[in-house]
């Protein structure tokens, strides 16, 4: 905890003088251009891996970077992402598993989770996810897990679909969604591509060509 309030402090007095005149426009307003949805893992900090000021990216944290599908009684995950599309009006929803996901690596491997069982419920909007992945040859553990991640980022796509807000922006031609997985190790992306159901690297994707000009 020393460490956390000695980094406030150098914040304070080195860092945010240097973006005062960035934090004064942010204090009344903010328009974030996407919603980030990522892993609660301490490794994946998405303002980092995108290298994006504050102010460009609403985030939505939490263990396996799950979106639950749209259902009488919204959750948190469900408020943000309906304040997000609705109020914010973002134009672009991120979904980025990333490697050596704990929460996937758990559901992969059929890890035990009595003890925790808030966790063990909460994964349970990964079961569509789990069923696709098992249903797949793996060569070992780490190709089963990286399976996972890459089957819960699409699974949860599809959840996210269910939800009214993303649905209306998606009709209206308002909302794009991407799919991505995070490598820890490489600091390399690869993203979903939608026409053949594979992940390829991001600086292949068609929308890195459209952002660059191609």
């Amino acid at each position: 905890m020393r460490d956390i309030i000695a980094g406030f402090v150098r914040f304070q007095k080195e860092v945010f003088p240097a973006h005062k005149e960035l934090f004064k426009e942010l204090a009344t307003s903010q328009t974030p251009t996407a919603l980030f949805i990522s892993c609660s893992d301490s490794r994946m900090v998405p303002e980092l891996v995108t290298q994006r000021e504050p102010g460009d990216l609403f985030v939505i944290r939490n263990a396996g970077n799950i979106v639950p599908s749209f259902g009488p009684e919204p959750g948190g995950v469900s408020a943000t992402v309906e304040f997000a599309v609705a109020a914010l009006k973002v134009s672009d929803i991120v979904i980025c598993g990333h490697s050596d996901c704990g929460a996937m690596k758990a559901i992969a491997t059929c890890a035990c989770l009595d003890t925790m069982p808030a966790v063990k419920s909460w994964l349970r909007y990964s079961d569509a996810a789990r069923m696709i992945n098992e249903a797949q040859p793996h060569a070992d553990e780490r190709s089963r897990v990286d399976g996972m991640v890459r089957a819960n980022v699409v699974a949860q796509l599809n959840n996210l679909r269910t939800h009214p807000s993303v649905s209306l922006a998606l009709a209206q031609g308002a909302l794009t969604l991407h799919g991505w997985v995070y490598d820890i190790e490489t600091g390399s992306i690869e993203a979903l591509d939608t026409d053949t159901g594979r992940f390829v690297p991001l600086a292949e994707h068609q929308s890195a060509k459209e952002s660059n000009g191609g």
